[in-house]
């Protein structure tokens, strides 16, 4: 935006070099002045600063700001001979409002887009009566204005909630990508054609959002995309067993008519899925496939770091052979888990004897407890091959039917399975890989004795930035000064930012600390500007 500024204004690349700026003259360039003192004065004095933006008290404002641009083009002529009065009076303005070049604009909370301004009587009306808000993670993310309801399991999901999703999505990119994912984008809307093909038109039922166009034909909204990819990599004749494994997946919006949506966004009608789909040789390389994702998965949960567990799980609707299911252990979960603790056997209750009480692996007792579903993974073989024609062309050049798997991380329920198992009842902590913001800072109240520190938590923030760049973008200034420390602490509690930093009275001790709180241990330090620089130097950010 400011080289097209400079294009649009005749200002020759040259100028930016002296700032523009008050009196800011970057050393290197004096040399390179050749004009005499009034060169030095004239663009950068206070007086023609005053007139260059539109007088002085008294003063006529067209004749005082045609006197200003006279002073700073008095010098300037000879330097830039192509240089215009309106050209210099465009760029001048844009630095006074923007600030120097070099230093990182601030973010502060008073931009930042929160609809529900973190009241907890905002809360009430917003659901349906038949829901009380009994999840804790819907409560907490509806209090804080991390999601809206628009209708009965539709959510918006608002600059915090989207942040923390593309974090993870960030994290999941790496770890797909790691194991040789390609990513695309499919259609949403899906031909009832294909899906009379594979038979799951009829078999999915009421769970299909279905529709026709205005020629009358059918599609649905799809839920999941393994008639899709099949469709796709048929009608990819060549294919070569060269080219396999295939891995293929995307992260896309997905469609459930659930009869009753509830939990808020652990199940909902529309939530954001990573689907992967596999084409192998051999059912041999098919499973070691479907292994290296697995193992792909358990990376991404650890750097979440939360428990998760991986269990024996039905096939369902989509099929196959074999199947697992990650689960979050949580007492809001809706499916039932039995864990051994001698072994490492962990199932949904669903593949296993109802009256069994023993491990079958090594004969342990077998505990039970409750889940929240976040990834399942299937090993199709040929279900869908078959039906679709999948081929690829072996070393003889003869066509044989792929070996499908298909995966899928619920990205949405991610996030809220972690808020529901690591928070507390009333503040958010988020996994601080994919907290949205990484630190809060929180000045001192106006008006009270420790305003001057203010001066200190803007230095604090400059220097932090430079000093960290992945920091940039990830610190939040609360500038609502006009709030007592106290309620901006406890709406930062709310939102879940890992660290908060507060300039107390300790701000005027020698040397200067500030009062930082670790949200997710509880730990309270007192730190200097060098000290939060080191700790933050040690955030992972995707």
């Amino acid at each position: 935006m400011l080289s097209r500024r400079k294009a649009s204004s005749g200002i020759s690349p040259a100028l930016s070099c002296f700032g523009l700026w008050g009196h800011h003259v970057p050393r290197t360039c004096l040399s390179d002045w050749r004009a005499g003192p009034s060169l030095r004065e004239a663009p950068f004095g206070a007086c023609a600063h005053r007139k260059a933006l539109g007088g002085e008290a008294g003063s006529d404002r067209g004749s005082s700001m045609a006197l200003g641009m006279k002073w700073l083009l008095r010098g300037w002529k000879e330097l830039l001979p192509g240089l215009t009065a309106r050209g210099l009076q465009q760029q001048y303005r844009y630095r006074c409002h923007h600030g120097p070049p070099h230093r990182a604009k601030r973010l502060v909370l008073s931009q930042l887009f929160q609809p529900l301004n973190l009241r907890e009587d905002s809360v009430v009306g917003l659901e349906s009566k038949s829901d009380d808000l009994t999840c804790k993670s819907q409560r907490l993310m509806i209090q804080a204005g991390l999601i809206y309801p628009s209708s009965p399991g539709c959510y918006y999901y608002m600059p915090y909630t989207v942040r923390a999703m593309e974090k993870l999505v960030k994290v999941i990119d790496q770890e797909m990508q790691a194991i040789g994912g390609q990513k695309l984008n499919m259609p949403s809307l899906s031909s009832a054609e294909l899906w009379r093909t594979s038979g799951r038109w009829d078999l999915m039922g009421k769970e299909l959002f279905r529709l026709a166009d205005r020629h009358s034909k059918e599609y649905c909204l799809g839920p999941t995309h393994e008639e899709t990819i099949a469709d796709l990599i048929a009608s990819q004749g060549n294919l070569s067993y060269k080219q396999l494994p295939l891995l293929l997946y995307q992260i896309t919006r997905k469609f459930r008519d659930e009869p009753k949506p509830r939990f808020g966004l652990l199940r909902s009608r529309e939530f954001y899925m990573k689907d992967m789909y596999t084409f192998d040789t051999c059912e041999e390389a098919a499973r070691q496939t479907y292994s290296l994702v697995c193992e792909a998965y358990c990376n991404v949960f650890n750097s979440l770091g939360f428990r998760f567990v991986k269990v024996q799980a039905d096939t369902g609707s989509i099929g196959g052979s074999m199947s697992h299911e990650f689960q979050v252990p949580a007492g809001i979960g809706e499916d039932r888990l039995v864990i051994c603790s001698n072994c490492s056997f962990s199932a949904n209750v669903e593949t296993i004897n109802p009256d069994q009480t023993d491990c079958p692996v090594c004969k342990g007792k077998l505990a039970e407890t409750k889940g929240i579903e976040v990834g399942h993974t299937f090993y199709l073989g040929t279900k869908y091959s078959s039906v679709f024609n999948v081929t690829f062309h072996t070393a003889q050049n003869k066509p044989v039917l792929a070996e499908m798997g298909c995966y899928g991380l619920g990205i949405t329920r991610i996030l809220a399975a972690s808020l529901e198992v690591l928070s507390t009842e009333d503040s958010i902590h988020w996994p601080t890989l994919i907290a949205p913001y990484q630190v809060c800072l929180i000045p001192p109240k106006k008006g009270s004795r420790e305003e001057m520190g203010a001066a200190l938590m803007d230095n604090l923030y400059d220097s932090m930035i430079e000093a960290v760049p992945q920091i940039k973008g990830d610190a939040v200034l609360d500038d609502r000064t006009h709030l007592t420390i106290g309620k901006r602490l406890k709406d930062a509690n709310r939102l879940g930012y890992p660290y908060v930093v507060i300039a107390g009275k300790k701000v005027f001790d020698d040397p200067p600390e500030f009062e930082v709180w670790n949200q997710n241990t509880g730990e309270i330090m007192f730190l200097t500007k060098e000290g939060i620089i080191e700790l933050l130097s040690k955030v992972q950010v995707p």
